[in-house]
């Protein structure tokens, strides 16, 4: 008995019609764009992209693509610093020797430490060269005035996750940088005891800025702790919701910004406004047009005399 061949079909009907089908899969997959906005709307991760985009925001050319590679940095770092987090201890007599185990002992622990170190420095420089794309595209005006305003706070952010990071190896590299680094919080206006203000304000090196930063007068273990809490937990939790608010505002203020499109019409349109004037000037005799519409009259000859000829003229006879 030859074998029928199954009807694809009826079953494709009989699948998408079943109970449980219809519970995960609330639509059809008809290509429309309902249907194209259900798809991204109703996925956990696909709604956080805007239904439509605008082709300049898929140009590479344009927007460089230095936001999302940040944005990608920051993950790859997240995930890297949690793994990191379980060889390391926070303690000044721990610290160096849980780095050599690190790099030494611990399966592609140089591969995973080596991966944190250059997604972060590269976190650092995308994070300027987003930004001087949009100052070069204006992406900066108005309405986005307040999302400028958020990046800047994530750049400062940014620099302040790679400098507390790099204290946490406990090596002479990283506290005599930070050493050098903090000396001049000391000199911050109305913040540091040498600063302008400072005196004033009665701050003195066990209170100022910098005392507060370091845990003390000098770089030591309560420093360490302190840093190691900021780089790993309050930092990376402030960073994160002002992303959130960064990537809310773009999505608000119309995706990201373009160069301003004049379509095949609106050209169509100035170029034939544009001949009119050339028409216009010439048939006028070009500087002829004044300032009252009186294109046969100099308005700076008495008595309304003709420019062409010089012979004066009634104001009931102009033209």
């Amino acid at each position: 008995m030859a074998l029928q061949r199954p009807d694809i079909e009826k079953i494709r009907k009989n699948v998408a019609q079943n109970e449980i089908w219809k519970s995960v899969f609330r639509h059809g997959y008809q290509d429309n764009q309902r249907n194209r906005a259900l798809m991204v709307l109703d996925n956990v991760f696909l709604h956080l992209h805007p239904v439509r985009v605008a082709r300049h925001g898929a140009n590479i050319g344009y927007t460089w693509g230095m936001g999302g590679i940040t944005f990608l940095l920051f993950i790859i770092l997240t995930v890297t610093g949690v793994i990191l987090m379980f060889y390391y201890r926070p303690v000044a007599e721990y610290a160096f020797d849980d780095m050599k185990y690190l790099m030494n002992d611990v399966a592609y622990g140089p591969f995973i430490r080596n991966m944190h170190r250059w997604a972060a420095h590269g976190m650092v420089i995308t994070v300027m060269l987003h930004m001087f794309r949009v100052f070069l595209t204006g992406s900066y005006k108005p309405p986005r005035q307040f999302n400028w305003a958020i990046g800047v706070v994530l750049l400062l952010l940014t620099f302040l996750l790679s400098f507390t990071g790099y204290l946490l190896p406990w090596d002479q590299l990283a506290i005599w940088a930070v050493t050098v680094g903090t000396n001049m919080a000391r000199a911050t206006p109305l913040l540091g005891h040498e600063g302008p203000f400072g005196p004033q304000l009665g701050l003195k090196s066990n209170n100022d800025i910098r005392f507060v930063l370091l845990g003390g007068t000098t770089v030591g273990a309560a420093t360490l702790l302190r840093f190691y809490v900021l780089h790993c937990i309050f930092l990376p939790i402030v960073a994160a919701v002002f992303m959130a608010v960064h990537f809310w505002r773009i999505r608000k203020d119309g995706g990201i910004s373009g160069p301003k499109v004049e379509s095949k019409e609106m050209k169509k349109a100035r170029d034939v406004v544009k001949t009119m004037q050339i028409k216009r000037t010439d048939l006028l005799g070009g500087d002829d047009i004044n300032g009252n519409g009186d294109p046969g009259t100099d308005p700076d000859s008495p008595n309304g005399t003709d420019p062409t000829n010089g012979t004066p003229h009634s104001p009931e006879t102009r033209p």
